[in-house]
């Protein structure tokens, strides 16, 4: 099987990004990871963020990738997906995540910087193909439905700043900002600047960058982003709603229903329709 960073290399090359999506218990992640495959997919990412890990636990999490990824004979990487801090990233690393997101984008720049590095330089000390993501620029919102979230040209990432965060920390991702939104928005339209994109590119080529906050984009707006060179893209909360919404019509029509696997498979099966619908895009069929 080839790394996670040979898989996006790849990706860019054809003009395509590999998904990620996050999971809080195994029937999703099964679900991701059998959808992404029979989708045609090269590869795929899923995540738990530090919530998600803590329920489901970060060393389950591990063990249980390991074991899917053996089931299913598919190239699968397990991500900490916007972990804060130095301390929880180890945990993962130390826990065997095949990467990490260190975001730190809150901090000043100066300690985003130092920390980012931190992680980079204890990833590699661990695995040399651990690949840790660094993320620069507000990315407003939370993975959940939302009424509106105000967002402006000031919040979107520095191109200068792009460029020096990825020479001094050595970072193999790059999340970054330019009109993107955690989560879903109901009462606005979410539109990506991709000319603001182009020039973060521009200015540091060699990095993969990565589209966070893909729930709520049209389909073109993504399509764009990975066009003009984003390799990877986060989906949380699209997966959340179908989810649901598929458990809860399954409990509503058979409420006398009491076996978990009889009336959770209903929202399994509609969350894979999301993710074939994904990946369609990514890969551009």
């Amino acid at each position: 099987m080839n790394t996670l960073n040979g898989y996006l290399k790849e990706a860019r090359s054809r003009g395509q990004a590999v998904g990620h999506f996050n999971f809080s218990t195994e029937d999703v992640l099964r679900g991701i990871i059998e959808a992404s495959r029979d989708a045609g997919a090269s590869a795929v990412m899923v995540g738990t963020s530090e919530g998600e890990a803590d329920f489901f636990g970060i060393k389950e999490a591990a063990a249980v990738m390991k074991a899917a990824r053996e089931d299913f004979n598919f190239p699968v990487f397990l991500n900490a997906d916007h972990f804060k801090s130095f301390e929880r990233c180890k945990e993962a690393i130390d826990a065997g995540y095949d990467s990490v997101i260190i975001d730190a984008s809150k901090l000043s720049y100066d300690d985003n910087l130092a920390v980012t590095k931190k992680v980079v330089e204890y990833a590699k000390s661990i695995n040399k193909d651990i690949s840790v993501e660094g993320e620069i620029g507000y990315l407003k919102g939370s993975s959940e439905v939302q009424k509106k979230i105000e967002i402006s040209s000031a919040d979107y990432t520095k191109p200068e700043e792009v460029a020096d965060f990825v020479k001094k920390t050595g970072v193999g991702r790059m999340a970054v900002v330019f009109g993107n939104i955690h989560g879903i928005v109901t009462d606005q339209e979410e539109k990506l600047d991709i000319e603001h994109f182009k020039k973060i590119v521009a200015v540091a080529p060699e990095v993969y960058y990565v589209l966070h906050g893909a729930s709520g984009l049209k389909d073109a707006d993504v399509q764009a982003a990975i066009k003009a060179g984003i390799s990877n893209v986060h989906f949380n909360t699209e997966l959340r709603v179908a989810y649901t919404e598929g458990l809860h019509k399954a409990l509503h029509d058979k409420p006398g229903e009491t076996t978990p696997y009889k009336y959770m498979k209903p929202g399994v099966e509609e969350m894979k329709k999301i993710v074939t619908a994904k990946i369609k895009i990514f890969i551009g069929r």
